[in-house]
């Protein structure tokens, strides 16, 4: 009998119970809103790093658990049953700024990724592997299993430790993504970024401590029963229903992989990146089979409330592993191109997206900055923690909003996926050329996004450029 799930996952329940405790003791944590997920993360990240050895134990189940609970908490979120209450000409203003915005930190951060490379190889560091200039995108953007994987490839170009600087900028993007996050949302609530009614929920005791009052009246109610429990348990139906998505999604992939394996190397390579992005296929998967039981007309059985506890559980634990399976890797002899990349890193995303943002949106400007700032420096569930801390229920459209871009953004990011080798294919073919042609797309990218932000934000594209923040109200 092997207990090494229980185990793990009895780890994770302990730090998380610990953090609970700590938010709704220790005042720094309730001033600063730091959600409880996120300190868990840091103990599990001390933990793995420096105990969890002795024990013989090892962070690699993490990895697998991060990896199945993103995928679930997509599945949750797309399942949602939500009332066309909305409209429709602004959702879809809301998915294209969201397009624009994601795209536009795509371009960014591999154009200037890679020319600060080239510039530390013009000067400091001429032996350096230019393919490092994508660590930036790979560990920020798309989080730490691309960049591992991708880096383990490099490796076998000639990049010594490729996986471990992929691993350290992840690391680093979480720890930029979780307390810059938290800096962006004090500074929401000091500056008035957020609007009055719902910087008055933020600022109630339930929120700062985590913990509702004793008083049971004073309780919200979390989800609805839609079966009877004779037959069989509401929340049952709900976990086997986002499960059996879940395992339609595997089987959908499965076959896509079989058929690209039919192409050669260059197929089982694709497949294989697009299982490191299956959360966009589960998202897909579950409209499925929304759209057929809206058919069937037992769409009725689903409880939005009860999705967004299935969700939100995936989310709280996906966090806290995610920064427990970073491993604390010395990289020797990188360090000066990490700590350029991280500032370069760190410049666009606390400064520029706040700034795009807040004027390319519509509604919701700060929620909105607050879930791509996530995602464009950690990785969904990070977006997703964060705006949680300001609208617990996600009672705005926000992150439904963000879902259906997903798909849209994937597409448009196919020829930024195709084209991450080329630095390192400038070096094994002995091609410079082929290092400004990832610069020359990475450059259509960012002056795409921008003439979409153009389009979209209009007359508030430069509106108040001073500030990095815009609001109507100034």
């Amino acid at each position: 009998m092997t207990w090494n799930y229980i185990i793990h996952i009895g780890i994770i329940s302990v730090a998380l119970l610990a953090a609970a405790l700590a938010r709704a003791r220790i005042r720094f944590f309730q001033r600063y809103l730091i959600p409880a997920p996120i300190v868990a993360g840091i103990f599990l990240l001390v933990f793995y790093n420096f105990f969890a050895h002795r024990l013989g134990l090892k962070s690699d189940f993490l990895g697998e658990i991060v990896y199945h609970l993103l995928n679930i908490s997509f599945i949750s979120m797309m399942l949602r049953v939500i009332p066309e209450s909305r409209n429709r000409t602004k959702g879809n203003r809301a998915i294209a700024a969201n397009v624009a915005a994601v795209m536009a930190q795509y371009g960014l951060q591999c154009f200037f990724g890679l020319l600060v490379t080239a510039l530390l190889i013009a000067t400091v560091s001429p032996n350096l592997f230019p393919a490092i200039g994508f660590s930036l995108p790979l560990g920020f953007e798309l989080g730490p299993g691309q960049a591992y994987s991708i880096g383990v490839t490099w490796e076998r170009m000639g990049f010594s430790g490729a996986s471990s600087v992929g691993l350290t900028m992840a690391a680093i993007g979480f720890l930029i993504g979780s307390f810059g996050g938290v800096m962006l949302i004090n500074q929401g609530i000091k500056r008035g970024w957020i609007a009055k009614e719902y910087r008055e929920k933020i600022n109630q005791k339930s929120i700062r401590t985590g913990f509702f009052s004793r008083v049971t009246t004073d309780r919200p109610i979390g989800s609805f029963l839609t079966t009877d429990g004779e037959s069989l348990d509401s929340f049952t139906y709900h976990i086997a229903l986002v499960m059996a998505t879940y395992l339609i999604s595997w089987g959908f992939l499965t076959g896509i992989s079989a058929l690209l394996g039919l192409i050669g190397p260059l197929g089982r390579d694709l497949a294989e990146s697009l299982w490191g992005i299956n959360f966009i296929f589960s998202s897909f998967c579950a409209l499925g089979v929304k759209m057929v039981m809206r058919f069937f007309k037992v769409e009725t059985t689903i409880d939005t409330a009860t999705c967004n506890r299935i969700s939100g559980l995936s989310v709280d634990l996906t966090v806290a592993a995610s920064l427990g399976a970073i491993s604390l890797v010395t990289v020797q002899g990188y360090w000066l191109p990490i700590l350029a990349l991280v500032i370069t890193g760190s410049i666009l995303t606390l400064v520029v997206l706040p700034w795009y943002c807040s004027r390319i949106y519509d509604d919701h400007q700060f929620y909105r900055m607050l879930v791509i700032y996530g995602t464009a420096t950690g990785t969904l569930p990070t977006g997703l923690a964060l705006l949680r801390v300001v609208d617990q229920e996600f009672e705005t459209p926000v992150a439904t909003d963000y879902l259906y871009s997903v798909g849209i953004v994937f597409i448009l990011a196919i020829p930024f996926i195709m084209s991450v080798n080329l630095p390192a294919f400038s070096v094994t073919r002995n091609n410079p050329s082929l290092f400004w042609l990832a610069v020359a797309i990475s450059a259509f990218y960012m002056v795409a996004a921008f003439v979409a932000y153009i389009l979209i934000a209009k007359k508030r594209s430069f509106a108040k450029a001073s500030k990095l923040f815009y609001t109507e109200e100034e």
